[in-house]
């Protein structure tokens, strides 16, 4: 599956490079490095119980190439592809594909088919699913990044720059759900590639799939499809130029919640409400709040339910050359299977403190502080704080 991916990523961006013209397209992309220093427990990325990138009072380095193509060879045709390269030390995917889709537009109307993000995060504004104001993402928005990525199509209706609807049919975003119910929310910038492998905490082998016998536990992110059903996803928004806008979507996975060759269907629903308000360029306030339910297995064998929610407000101000940020986030999940073997159960916040200094037009600077406070069920208190620095180089 790696091997596959790699290709088509090398394929798209070879046919989007020497089919297109100068003027139909365009490139972007970031190469950044980063240093964090954390305390706390375990990675998320190692598959610990920690709630960061980071952890157990050590200093990680990470580095970060994104690369996106956009080919416009036609008003109403527009093909993007979008890639990530990584260099650290943790054994998910250090190349993959984040983002491939074409949009066909006509009048008030766009079809888009292929692999994307749902317009969903008030805080990764910026092209290749980035933000503009902290260095970590919110809870909400680490999940999304690393669980929902819809693969299939979407038809949007736009009535000027008031009202926006649009209608989703997707596939392979079966496993979403289970970082949540097994490792709970956390905080991190991480975005997953079609196929990836994201390790879990130690549990049940029987209810997630193993490299090996004697290996950690992991999930697919998203890829091929399990149970051969059609999830959807519904969303409104209503804009108002220049001051702010509010937003209402729906996703369903629809999985039948059984097993497939050694890993479950999840059946994930989930509600994202999002508002915003000013301008990105002076001062914004920004909010989402996302309620859901995720399971798996059937009664009286083994199997989990669980409810979920988090939500977030930042703040933001641009001076100058500096943009000062600061988030709070609050986090949940709700054990409702009553297992014993498994008590799902967290409670948390964490708020970040951000500093960017825009060096020159394509060089960014960024330092940040981020605490994390709480409790799970099985394992106790999950506090940890992180320090990051953070210089990135844009190509545009």
């Amino acid at each position: 599956m790696a091997r596959s991916a790699n290709t088509f990523v090398a394929f798209a961006l070879f046919f989007c490079a020497t089919a297109a013209s100068a003027q139909s397209l365009t490139l972007s992309g970031f190469l950044t490095g980063r240093g964090v220093y954390a305390n706390g427990r375990k990675s998320t990325l190692e598959g610990g119980w920690g709630r960061l990138d980071a952890g157990r009072e050590r200093t990680e380095g990470f580095g970060v190439a994104q690369l996106g193509v956009d080919w416009e060879p036609a008003a109403w045709l527009n093909v993007h592809v979008q890639g990530i390269a990584r260099a650290d030390r943790y054994e998910d995917r250090r190349l993959g594909l984040t983002e491939a889709f074409v949009d066909l537009r006509g009048g008030d109307f766009r079809l888009r088919a292929g692999m994307f993000f749902l317009p969903t995060s008030r805080e990764n504004r910026e092209g290749l699913w980035s933000s503009p104001y902290t260095v970590t993402l919110s809870s909400v928005n680490t999940w999304i990044a690393q669980e929902v990525r819809p693969v299939g199509a979407e038809l949007q209706w736009r009535r000027g720059d008031l009202l926006t609807l649009a209608g989703t049919a997707f596939r392979g975003n079966d496993s979403s759900g289970a970082l949540l119910a097994w490792r709970g929310w956390t905080l991190g910038n991480r975005l997953a590639v079609y196929g990836d492998d994201l390790a879990l905490p130690p549990l049940d082998p029987s209810f997630a799939r193993q490299r090996r016998a004697d290996d950690r536990p992991v999930t697919t992110s998203f890829g091929r499809d399990l149970d051969g059903r059609i999830g959807f996803a519904g969303r409104a928004r209503l804009s108002w130029p220049e001051r702010g806008s509010i937003q209402l979507a729906h996703v369903d996975n629809r999985g039948d919640r059984r097993l497939y060759g050694g890993e479950y269907a999840w059946q994930t629903r989930f509600n994202i409400l999002s508002a915003e308000a000013g301008r990105p360029e002076a001062t914004v306030l920004a909010a989402e709040y996302l309620d859901g339910r995720t399971g798996m297995g059937f009664a009286p064998e083994g199997f989990v339910q669980m409810n979920f929610h988090a939500a977030y407000a930042l703040v933001s101000h641009k001076l100058g050359r500096n943009r000062f940020s600061a988030r709070l986030d609050w986090f949940a999940t709700t054990d409702r299977d009553h297992s014993i073997a498994e008590i799902n159960t967290e409670h948390g916040r964490a708020w970040t403190l951000a500093w960017m200094y825009e060096l020159t037009p394509h060089i960014r600077t960024g330092a940040e502080f981020t605490q994390v406070t709480g409790t799970r069920e099985t394992i106790g208190v999950i506090d940890s704080h992180s320090v990051a620095v953070e210089v990135r180089y844009a190509v545009r």
